[in-house]
């Protein structure tokens, strides 16, 4: 019968002999396993900061075409409805395009410690924010869902 327990060669790797194999290859493959999931975790938080510089760029240029609208619509509820709401109408195109200024001045890696920020300071403010963007993204897919694009109504 073939001696199962494990010797220890003169080196100090442990030889299983039912195998044959030295444990040192395992804490090998465990290295390697371990270096290619570092490598996975790196190679996948860079596509994550890419898609969200995307994302910031993006959010900045509409944030921009929401405030030339807002600045355009402005002209025209002066006229319909008074000065003193056009200057309102003003202000909060002014006010989104220094939002968006600030949002695309600034890293991803800082807007997410501000965000982590205020978090920490206001939970149920962000806990109903979240809650509000998700039921309103669930009401617009629902009615894309609800009609489809060839099934318009003219």
């Amino acid at each position: 019968m073939a001696d199962t327990a494990p010797n220890e060669a003169p080196n100090g790797t442990v030889i299983d002999n039912a195998t044959g194999t030295a444990a040192s290859d395992a804490k090998a493959s465990v290295q390697t396993l371990k270096d290619n999931v570092i490598k996975f975790a790196n190679d996948a938080g860079d596509k994550a900061k890419a898609a969200a510089e995307d994302g910031k760029t993006r959010a900045g240029g509409a944030l921009d075409e929401l405030a030339t609208m807002l600045r355009d619509a402005a002209t025209s509820v002066d006229e319909k409805v008074g000065d003193q709401y056009g200057h309102y109408a003003r202000s909060a195109a002014d006010a989104v395009a220094n939002f968006s200024q600030s949002l695309q001045s600034k890293q991803v890696d800082d807007l997410i410690d501000e965000a982590r920020d205020f978090v920490k300071k206001s939970p149920a403010i962000a806990i109903g924010t979240a809650a509000a963007i998700g039921f309103v993204l669930a009401r617009l897919v629902k009615a894309g869902l609800d009609e489809p694009a060839g099934d318009k109504k003219a």
